[in-house]
């Protein structure tokens, strides 16, 4: 029997070699790198892109950000600047939760520019648009109907399907603004209003292939979200680690980015001009990136995507508000990884749930579901969408009905 949770694109050679070793009586495995070929850091923004948009000798610079970056600092104009006759153009349309239409939209104002390379400048909001919108560009999508075909679903023996996705006729390059390390995968999230899902889409190619930290560009991230992402990066980290499919490679940086979080995120709330904390925080984001899509995360990610589709909560206090519960509910089913995790989060008690809760509780984030305003008569609906999500699926204690999700989200108002 095949091992459930492959990738559906590794190739028969590999998963011969996997299906040996799980003979053998040996752990199996495989991790693939992202096609990202640099990530930098310590230089002004402006200047990085520069400097990379002439090494790839890139004509036609297309930006992609949102309306306050664009319209209310002067991030996106000092790159603008620096780019000179190159900027082929802009979109600061793109919305939270990355509907269908705003994805499709951006598509195209890039084909219509002509751009040669894209620059986003954002978080996770406009990383996810440029992705999805990239599936769009290589396969020549123009209504959201068609994006039905590429979107990454869960198969009925454990196992997630991926579209094969073609290499789009551009790349991107991020400058990120938050903590939510989107620019260190090659998965999107994109939601379908009609349906009430966010829908996941991968390729090799529709991620970053350079990414810039410049601490001093977040300066305009809004405190919440900046220390609300810092979570969602947190949890990336806790469901590596807790990955019923772990790695040895994911665990040790999962396990340094909850140390560096544990020291940095309280100083970058304390001193909010504090650039080397900043830094800190997203380098951190860095190293809690390793695990997404290479190994199968569990239901706070799930959950968190189902809130996000049906009541607009943005990532960050998703995570913030469940990720402690989903620890509790698997702990039977990851005490060591969890006692490794509190170990990280300096507890010596080996209660990481409540080192995570501590965490949330210093940042003066949300932890219950009401102080965000999601009121109970939406849970079915959240319960529904979540059992069509592959990290649902994936959870290390198996989920096999709505009811346990509708259980934790009590749990969690």
């Amino acid at each position: 029997m095949r091992p459930k949770n492959i990738n559906k694109k590794v190739s028969d050679r590999n998963l011969e070699q996997l299906e040996h070793a799980m003979n053998a009586g040996i752990s199996a495995g495989m991790y693939e790198f992202l096609a990202q070929d640099r990530v930098i850091w310590g230089k002004p923004a402006a200047e990085a892109v520069l400097e990379e948009v002439e090494r790839r000798g890139a004509q036609r610079v297309f930006i992609v950000t949102g309306k306050t970056l664009n319209r209310r600092t002067d991030a996106i104009s000092r790159i603008r600047q620096a780019l000179g006759h190159r900027h082929a153009g802009t979109f600061d349309e793109c919305m939270e939760h990355t509907p269908r239409a705003s994805v499709l939209a951006a598509a195209q104002a890039v084909r219509a520019a002509g751009a040669d390379l894209i620059v986003t400048v954002g978080g996770g909001t406009a990383i996810d648009t440029v992705k999805v919108a990239l599936v769009a560009l290589a396969h020549g999508l123009t209504t959201p109907a068609e994006l039905d075909n590429f979107r990454v679903r869960p198969l009925d023996d454990g196992g997630t399907y991926f579209p094969a996705v073609k290499a789009p006729p551009l790349r991107q390059i991020v400058v990120t603004t938050t903590l939510s390390a989107a620019e260190f995968s090659n998965y999107g999230g994109c939601v379908d209003p009609e349906r009430g899902i966010k829908d996941g889409y991968s390729g090799r190619e529709i991620g970053a292939a350079a990414v810039i930290l410049d601490p001093e560009i977040t300066l305009h991230t809004p405190e919440h979200l900046w220390l609300s992402t810092g979570i969602r990066a947190v949890d990336h980290a806790v469901e590596s680690i807790c990955s019923r499919e772990p790695s040895v490679l994911v665990d040790a940086t999962a396990l340094h980015a909850l140390s560096l979080f544990r020291q940095s995120l309280a100083r970058s709330k304390e001193a909010p001009d504090d650039l080397q904390a900043r830094l800190d925080c997203m380098h951190a984001a860095w190293m809690s990136s390793f695990g997404i899509l290479r190994v199968p995360f569990g239901a706070s990610h799930g959950i968190g995507h189902s809130l996000g589709a049906v009541t607009g909560m943005s990532h960050g206090d998703t995570s913030c508000v469940m990720l402690p519960h989903v620890m509790r509910f698997n702990l039977g089913f990851t005490a060591a990884a969890q006692a490794r995790i509190a170990t990280a989060l300096g507890r010596d008690d080996g209660d990481a749930a409540a080192g995570v809760a501590e965490l949330i509780d210093s940042l003066g984030l949300p932890r219950r579901l009401r102080d965000v305003g999601v009121a109970p008569s939406r849970f079915e609906d959240v319960a529904r969408g979540a059992m069509a999500n592959i990290w649902v699926r994936a959870n290390p204690r198996p989920i096999t009905s709505p009811s346990e999700i509708t259980a934790l989200l009590e749990a969690a108002w």
